[in-house]
């Protein structure tokens, strides 16, 4: 027999499994398979005589679906995320995606603007960086290599070279664009009147040159690489709008006679390309500094991770890089020191602080055969432990991975924008074409420069760069605070989702529930009393290891009674258990079991029946003949599910509980917890299907649980959310994961999704709008009305703090979202 494990794509919903499955099962020679759809996996076992690889992969795609092997042993598509440097806007982004996507064997390419990284999926073997670097070098763009583990972001060195580089031109480009305004404005400066006019603007010709040419050159740079590949962008508006001004004042000052034979009083607008240019370098400035501050959860999360361990090898202590470290080695770590990798205590014992993988503060006790995690601060005792888990596979490893996939992952919403910036920028050249064509020939007393300083206006105030930061620089603030909670949010498009919630199911054991039973009552009979009554259940339960016999015996524990002994014990299958204190029989469990045995309920039937009417679970004591009394237990729900509910009930969401348990059962625990729709009964392959037909009705529903047992549901519904997951970050069938087991992320992560939405709408409304308005303007619609005409000067200035605000807004997301989910 032989067994193979391969990837499908194309599946979405159970219905696709099933049909994968039985279409593989009818193949002759197939003994077994079966298929995952969070992992995208299928597992079959067969006979290899029989039944090739091959011959599997055909049969799923003659059922309609795509199917490959594993690279390696694990995956069908690799990824590679790349720093990508020189994109300024939307236009970037859709002429980079386009351009990796022609590469063969690239099955899918997605580029941020705001993190400046390019996410690849390709086939395995295909030799994938120096194809992404000549696409990237063809495109007018700069490949600054692959982003790793453990390897410093080469984006970082860049974009503070970046930074370096802008700062010095900007001072360069303030400094000479403040002289030539003065000496465009004598009659503000009067003392500009005593230099001669043959000296005074060639001068300014001078000091404009190296401004529009060498502080803008980046501007020009990008223009003539969108002209190479037939497109434009937001350069192409900067560099034709400063050119243009910069050329006809130049032939103003080189060739007045030229001027002067059109009757026309020329002017020049040195100032104009100067300002242009510094202004909307300004901007660009802003804007890269605030960009880097988005990421900063990142780095925060990355600043965790220790440089050294030190590893005992042949009885000696030694220091080695974490990169150095294998699976089985042992660690030693003192008081204060982080905890390297992840691993299990072998030796000593300390209290270990895990805040920053749970959010909790309070140290936890580690002690021989406890877990540890890497990142996280060793407090008080010191202590060895073996390395289980190391690199890329820690819990802080794949919490980095999963919030850097998310920060680069798109929102639905962006491709709206990608669509709308991809004919943008000729939809501008178009306009100011227009609009030069109309002041110049149509407008009565047409003056050249009129029409060419609206014509400039039109292409500096446009603004694709606002849109294009819109969306990317808020899902980075969003899932980066949320990372900082404890909120795993998988991709942009699960925050989209999120927002869009009217429904939140949640499973009933485990996740609404402490999923262990608890005594709730003692009813004793008239001629005994409920220590007795529990002293004896907590004495036969002592030796069982039934759920319910153990939470008799921590309560009796806990009330300070001690252990009876049993003789002749004996378990009776599905009622109970039997044996004998003191030398008379003792009988505990159901009231079947005491009608068998002959025991007197001793006037117990209103209790036992009260106890059912409530949910509760109960069982009945027997001694020496006679019932004595009736214990309930229950499993009870945690301390913050009523205030969880409570707080999604005030967000407008309907709460809905779904559970294995009969429908008095569930319904109890319901009402304590004031959730007033419950679906009981249902067995754990069928909530999936509960899920769909709460879609049906046009809910978009959210499902909690905890992420091992839920996951056909997690996965049916439209945005799973894996509760109390820990260090198992990476559950493929969540779109959301809180790392915490604390009910309260449930209503603070719906709460982020619905704070970053209503920014990334806010920027998205500002961005439109500031062109659809600032547009008409530069053209010249006011003029008509109230005689203004908008200087280019303000265009730029406008411009630049168009693209600003977009990220300033993003960046207040983080302050709202540190006070909405304290």
């Amino acid at each position: 027999m032989a067994k193979d494990i391969f990837h499908i794509q194309g599946m979405s919903c159970a219905s696709c499994v099933r049909r994968v499955e039985k279409g593989l099962a009818d193949l002759e020679g197939v003994m077994s398979a079966s298929v995952n759809l969070a992992s995208e996996k299928a597992t079959v076992e067969y006979n290899p005589e029989m039944v090739t690889p091959d011959t599997l992969y055909r049969r799923v795609e003659e059922i309609g679906y795509q199917a490959s092997p594993l690279g390696g042993a694990e995956r069908g598509v690799e990824k590679a995320v790349i720093s990508v440097g020189g994109m300024s806007c939307a236009s970037c982004v859709r002429r980079v995606e386009h351009a990796l996507k022609k590469i063969d064997g690239v099955q899918d390419a997605s580029v941020n603007l705001a993190s400046s990284r390019a996410t690849v999926s390709y086939r395995p073997g295909v030799a994938i960086l120096p194809a992404v670097k000549k696409a990237l070098d063809d495109s007018g763009y700069d490949f600054l290599g692959q982003v790793r583990e453990g390897v410093a972001d080469p984006l970082e060195e860049a974009r503070a070279q970046e930074l370096n580089d802008i700062r010095f031109k900007l001072v360069v480009g303030a400094v000479l664009s403040v002289i030539v305004m003065i000496g465009s404005m004598p009659h503000l400066f009067p003392f500009v009147h005593a230099v001669p006019q043959h000296w005074l603007l060639p001068g300014l010709m001078i000091l404009t040159t190296p401004v529009v040419f060498w502080v803008g050159a980046r501007f020009f740079l990008g223009a003539i690489k969108a002209a190479r590949q037939r497109t434009s962008d937001m350069n192409t508006l900067v560099a034709l709008g400063a050119l243009s001004a910069y050329l006809y004042s130049s032939a103003v000052v080189l060739f007045p006679s030229f001027f002067e034979t059109t009757g026309a009083t020329p002017h020049i607008y040195f100032e104009g390309a100067a300002m242009i240019v510094t202004l909307i370098l300004l901007g660009r400035y802003l804007e890269a500094r605030a960009k880097g501050r988005t990421s900063a959860a990142i780095k925060r999360l990355m600043e965790l991770r220790p440089r050294t361990a030190r590893v005992v090898r042949e009885g000696r202590e030694k220091d080695v890089p974490v990169e150095m470290l294998a699976k089985g080695d042992l660690i030693r770590v003192r008081p204060g020191e982080k905890i390297p990798t992840d691993g299990v205590v072998d030796s000593g014992a300390s209290a270990v602080d895990e805040s920053m993988l749970t959010g909790e503060s309070v140290p936890v006790e580690k002690a021989s055969g406890a877990e540890v995690f890497g990142g996280t601060i060793n407090k008080s005792g010191a202590f060895t432990f073996k390395a289980t888990k190391v690199g890329a596979e820690t819990a802080l490893a794949q919490i980095i991975r999963l919030v850097e996939e998310a920060q680069g992952s798109k929102a639905p919403i962006q491709h709206v924008v990608d669509k709308v910036a991809s004919i943008f920028v000729p939809v501008v050249v178009v306009i100011a074409v227009i609009t030069f064509a109309v002041w110049y020939f149509l407008a009565p007393d047409s003056v050249f420069s009129r029409a060419l300083l609206n014509f400039v206006s039109v292409l500096i105030i446009a603004c694709p760069c606002a849109m294009g930061l819109a969306t990317p620089t808020a899902v980075m603030v969003g899932t980066g605070v949320g990372a900082e909670k404890g909120i795993l949010i998988k991709s942009g498009e699960s925050l989209e989702t999120a927002y869009k919630l009217t429904t939140v199911v949640f499973d009933k054991t485990g996740t609404l529930t402490k999923g262990e039973p608890r005594v709730t009552d003692v009813l004793a009979a008239r001629d005994s009393s409920p220590d007795e009554a529990l002293h004896i259940a907590a004495s036969i339960e002592a030796v069982s290891e039934h759920p319910l016999a153990q939470a008799i015996v921590a309560h009796a524990r806990a009330q300070g009674l001690s252990h009876l002994p049993v003789e002749d014990f004996q378990a009776s299958s599905g009622l109970g258990v039997k044996g004998a204190i003191e030398g008379k029989p003792v009988l505990l469990g159901s009231q079947r079991l005491m009608r068998e045995e002959g025991a007197s309920m001793n006037g117990l039937e209103p209790s036992l029946k009260m106890l059912e009417r409530s949910g509760k679970t109960s069982v009945c004591v027997a001694w020496d003949h006679r019932v004595i009394g009736v214990i309930g237990l229950q499993d009870v729900p945690r301390a913050t599910a009523h205030t969880t509910v409570r707080s999604l009930k005030e967000m407008g969401l309907h709460v809905v509980m779904i559970t294995g348990d009969n429908e008095k059962t569930a319904s109890a625990i319901a009402d304590e917890i004031d959730i007033d729709t419950v679906i009981s009964e249902v067995l754990p392959g069928d909530k999936a299907d509960q899920i769909r037909k709460l879609q049906e009705k046009g809910e978009v529903v959210a499902m909690v649980g905890d992420g091992i047992n839920d996951a056909p549901a997690l996965t049916a519904a439209d945005v799973g959310i894996a509760i109390g997951a820990g260090t198992d970050v990476a559950i493929e069938a969540a779109d959301i994961t809180l790392i915490k087991n604390d009910l309260q992320l449930v209503p603070a992560a719906i709460k982020l999704s619905f704070e970053t939405m209503k920014v990334i709408k806010q920027n998205l409304f500002w961005a439109f709008f500031y062109n659809t308005l600032g547009i008409p303007i530069a053209a010249g619609a006011l003029y008509p009305f109230f005689g203004v005409l908008l200087n280019p000067v303000f265009a730029a200035a406008a411009m630049a703090m168009s693209s600003v605000s977009v990220v300033g807004n993003s960046l207040r997301l983080k302050r709202l979202l540190a006070r909405s989910l304290r």
